[in-house]
């Protein structure tokens, strides 16, 4: 059984950040040790919310405990995604370089979550760390397109300008990139693009677009979830990434067809392990 330390928000109502992430883990075969750098009320795009940030030596405190019984050399992923504050992103630092001096072969996954103007709120100079030290550290980074183009300093607007994007991170460090959310001008509308790249390979692969009046929050949090306890199952990069799109289509869809704001996770439980449609991913670079 592989186990994974997923440092994220907690939202008492709702599915954002852990609340979002744990239970598709569970439901893939995937123990997971949350370690929560927020606890609000419910996600920052409602516009109100309560709550504060944990102490960022806290956080480092808690990873201590969990090594003081014997059990941090068990940890074989670190996951981390919205923070609350600068210091907690040099604490998600300390924290992997103390579980990898335990276990040199776990993996880290780094959700860059920079927030955007008009939806989720993070704090001031969470993206300039994020952007100047993460892919450093990460062994996998999993942004959106916004957060690709701020990892990188331009524009994007294709899927190859995407792709040369992905690269350049990769030269940074990770062994992967996933993007969770690709905008490609010269897709349909009505499809979601996602993109990953490794140093041997890159995919591309959509699923349907829901034309939701309020789009859901927490969607990528359910993505880097799902693709994470894939690839710590053992599936190819491929597969991984293809179960991801299928398994992710299953909770929006769900959520569509009962006309729900916030995810239906609970009742796509059994699609998000066995999806009931499949999306084959095709050569990024075919051509």
């Amino acid at each position: 059984m592989k186990n994974v330390l997923s440092i994220q928000s907690h939202v008492v109502f709702g599915h954002a950040g852990n609340s979002a992430a744990v239970f598709p883990m569970q439901r893939l075969g995937v123990n997971v040790w949350p370690l929560d750098t927020v606890q609000f009320s419910n996600h920052t795009q409602y516009g109100h919310w309560s709550g504060s940030a944990i102490d960022a030596a806290q956080m480092v405190e808690l990873a201590e405990g969990i090594g003081a019984i014997g059990m941090l050399p068990r940890c074989d992923a670190v996951l981390s995604g919205y923070l609350g504050a600068p210091e907690q992103a040099q604490a998600v630092i300390d924290i992997v370089h103390a579980v990898k001096s335990v276990n040199p072969s776990a993996w880290y996954f780094c959700d860059p979550v920079m927030g955007t103007a008009a939806g989720c709120q993070v704090a001031p100079g969470i993206e300039t760390f994020l952007v100047e030290r993460m892919p450093e550290v990460a062994d996998v980074i999993v942004p959106n397109h916004g957060e690709l183009q701020r990892l990188v300093g331009r524009e994007i607007e294709t899927a190859e300008e995407a792709l040369a994007a992905c690269r350049e991170v990769l030269a940074r460090g990770p062994k992967i990139v996933l993007v969770k959310h690709l905008l490609d001008r010269n897709s349909p509308a009505n499809r979601f693009n996602m993109l990953v790249v490794s140093r041997h390979e890159a995919w591309l692969g959509q699923r349907p677009l829901y034309p939701f009046a309020r789009r859901p929050v927490g969607v990528g949090d359910v993505t880097s979830a799902v693709f994470v306890a894939r690839l710590l199952q053992g599936d190819a990069l491929r597969v991984a990434f293809e179960h991801t799109l299928a398994a992710v289509n299953a909770v929006v869809k769900t959520t569509w067809e009962a006309n729900r704001y916030e995810l239906e996770l609970v009742a796509a439980q059994d699609r998000i392990a066995r999806p009931g449609e499949w999306f084959d991913a095709w050569a990024a670079d075919a051509g």
